[in-house]
């Protein structure tokens, strides 16, 4: 039987924590769908297609992992895609008290998934896709955490580097 997980988020922008996060992932099942959340309840700096395109080539390296646009529930996003387990990543204790309430609330929608939580990596700890948008408007580099082409996306952005 081939197990296949949901990675879901905004990621806006996608950060070497959640890089990290897919790639142990991918290691564990045999397919992972990361999904690229399509209308979440706040505003966000990229749009979706950007997101996407910046998840695609951050993870073109992982050869069992694809990249998805989606609407709605995630728990109707994982059966679409014939899901069995969605995985999370934690850094915090913020995290967890959220991802927990989350979990319940899935677990009463779709009783068939599994949640998995990954706790994050020691270097991604810190790492925030909120905290890489602030520190990137203030003009600080984020080379060092994220990807080098959101690096960019983030310089074009915020108009710098043009």
């Amino acid at each position: 039987m081939v197990t296949v997980a949901v990675y879901p988020g905004s990621f806006d922008p996608v950060t070497n924590g959640h890089v990290d996060i897919a790639a142990r992932a991918a290691s564990l099942f045999d397919e992972l769908v990361v999904g690229v959340y399509d209308a979440p309840p706040r505003r966000l700096l990229f749009t979706t297609e950007e997101r996407y395109d910046m998840m695609c080539r951050a993870l073109a390296h992982l050869r069992n992992v694809r990249v998805e646009k989606y609407y709605g529930l995630t728990v109707d996003f994982a059966r679409q895609v014939d899901a069995r387990v969605v995985v999370r990543g934690l850094r915090a204790g913020a995290d967890f008290d959220y991802e927990f309430e989350m979990a319940l609330m899935n677990k009463k929608l779709a009783p068939e998934l599994e949640a998995v939580y990954l706790m994050t990596s020691l270097d991604h700890l810190y790492i925030s896709a909120s905290r890489v948008r602030e520190i990137a408007e203030l003009g600080a580099d984020t080379s060092n955490l994220v990807p080098p082409h959101v690096t960019v996306a983030l310089n074009r952005k915020f108009r710098k580097g043009e």
